[in-house]
């Protein structure tokens, strides 16, 4: 049997989402149609837009789903941006943080060849944004800048940001933000405002794959990525996925209603394996920060070792986890965001990133720590050789 410690990656479909996938799947109507059996389908839409937005104090028409986080960032990000900039093209700033995720990451990019000028903000070793350079950013000609963005939370290292504050220092500039909160839900209380948009993944959260929200604040008109017959605010086209909006609802109550209890339970588990890990392999190093972050994400790396060996070596034993770097292309490479908190290219190609979740249990964590050392000297004799 497998031990499954890759719950940031994605966590395993939760019953009652399931289903509320297969119970909606016997409903055959397009909600947009105006027949009984398309109303039907409308009705499932709406009950779960309605479901989501109490848990991030919304209205229902600031509920926008999407097919994932990648969606729901890319139009939170493109379409502010570009709702702003064509709109009086001198707005054309673009506030970043250097370690965000690689949806963030490269849409910026793709925005810098439509005019935006990316300004990148740093972090520190904690991988912590450096909030006064986040100030100074806004400080000086805030109506050149078209929109911001950050996470809520680092989804490598689990630092958790001080994202309330990044929001007011927008919002006080009259700068429209936009809220990376996909590795955060169900671990910190997160709320549409006073952000301007808020990406959310379900198959973090334990939703069927392919499902996500992006909340928008009702005066804030992103211009669309996507066009098509002018569904849900004219924002995102196309036919409304009503299982997928179902099994997220039912997803994100079961994992509101439970989420004090299961928090202090994976940080009991997490604190464990924490201070287990550091007495089977004394050599790694904790990355991120101590105190504020993730109870779920445990970030380490292994001085002298690939990450990507050290990984297999743990997956020959059935153990699943993450490198922390970014892999495109089938190539590894070193982690970004380990980078930007300084480190080396060779200590950030060492990490793994170890999440646990709903399905965690005593046994994952005893496994993990038994595997472990052997595979750290194997994955040095690697290392050594190659």
């Amino acid at each position: 049997m497998s031990t499954y410690l890759d719950h940031a990656a994605s966590t395993p479909v939760r019953d009652v989402a399931r289903v509320a996938y297969v119970d909606a799947l016997r409903n055959c109507g397009n909600p947009s149609s105006v027949h009984r059996d398309g109303q039907a389908a409308r009705a499932i839409v709406e009950d779960a837009r309605e479901r989501v937005a109490r848990h991030f104090d919304a209205d229902p028409v600031e509920v926008i789903f999407t097919s994932g986080g990648t969606e729901s960032v890319n139009l939170g990000i493109a379409g502010l941006f570009r709702a702003r900039h064509r709109a009086k093209g001198r707005r054309r700033r673009v506030i970043v943080p250097e370690a965000e995720h690689h949806a963030t990451l490269d849409t910026v990019t793709a925005l810098a060849h439509e005019g935006a000028d990316i300004e990148w903000i740093a972090v520190d070793a904690d991988g912590l944004i450096d909030t006064v350079a986040w100030q100074r950013a806004f400080h000086d000609t805030p109506e050149s800048i078209a929109c911001a963005t950050a996470l809520a939370a680092n989804n490598e290292v689990g630092t958790v940001q001080p994202w309330r504050e990044l929001c007011l220092v927008a919002r006080d500039a009259g700068v429209p933000f936009h809220l990376d909160g996909v590795a955060a839900l169900g671990h910190v209380p997160l709320a549409l405002r006073p952000a301007s948009a808020v990406s959310l993944s379900g198959h973090k959260i334990g939703a069927v794959p392919g499902v996500g929200v992006l909340l928008v604040d009702r005066g804030i008109s992103p211009e669309a990525i996507i066009h098509g017959g002018g569904q849900q605010r004219g924002l995102r086209s196309g036919t409304m996925d009503a299982p997928a909006a179902a099994s997220f609802a039912a997803a994100l109550d079961e994992l509101e209603r439970e989420r004090d209890a299961e928090v202090a339970r994976i940080r009991l588990l997490s604190e464990s394996l924490w201070a287990q890990i550091l007495q089977a392999v004394p050599q790694a190093v904790p990355r991120g920060s101590r105190t504020s972050r993730l109870e779920h994400n445990l970030n380490f790396t292994f001085p002298g070792c690939q990450s990507d060996s050290l990984l297999f070596l743990l997956d020959e034993q059935g153990i699943s986890v993450s490198t922390g770097s970014a892999c495109q292309a089938g190539v590894a490479q070193p982690s970004h965001v380990l980078m930007a908190m300084g480190l080396s290219e060779d200590d950030s190609s060492s990490a793994l990133r170890i999440t646990l979740g709903h399905t965690t249990s005593q046994t994952d964590v005893d496994a993990l720590v038994a595997a472990l050392p052997r595979a750290y000297e194997l994955a040095l004799v690697a290392g050594r050789t190659a």
